[in-house]
């Protein structure tokens, strides 16, 4: 990619978002909630590329899931997903299977997220792409209930 944009509105990783994820009562991954560090919301298929590495270990895509609306979609489903629109003023929630997941304490995630903007054409069939991206530490906390 040649050129992309980055304005930063607000945070795309939001604070203290990063939780463990249990299914059977056993830890199975992590989850953590991001927002569109734009001015307009956009539907999910002009998301062009989401990865994501923790404490610099790339997670593979398969393992990678995006969620808004409470429906959950694979990075494959995106590019085709024009009935999902995200609101600026929403969160989605990046959710990732791994077993064992995520020790507590502190953790980086690099969240790497590109996505086009529809109304701002660069060329024939091109339009600029908007880099969402934000490396950012959080926190994991355990709680009891």
């Amino acid at each position: 990619m040649a050129i992309a944009m980055v304005i930063r509105y607000v945070d795309v990783i939001c604070d203290d978002s990063l939780k463990s994820i249990y299914i059977n009562g056993k830890k199975a991954g992590y989850q953590f909630n991001v927002r569109l560090a734009c001015y307009r919301g956009h539907f999910l298929s002009v998301i062009n590329e989401i990865s994501l590495k923790t404490d610099g270990e790339e997670v593979p895509e398969n393992d990678i899931f995006f969620c808004i609306h409470g429906k959950e979609f694979g990075l494959s489903q995106m590019k085709e997903n024009n009935s999902e629109f995200w609101r600026i003023v929403e969160s989605a929630t990046i959710k990732v299977l791994k077993r064992g997941g995520l020790e507590e304490g502190e953790h980086t995630l690099d969240f790497h997220m590109v996505y086009r903007c529809p109304y701002m054409p660069i060329g024939e069939l091109e339009y600029m792409p908007w880099d969402s991206s934000q490396e950012k530490k959080l926190t994991l906390k355990e709680y009891l209930h």
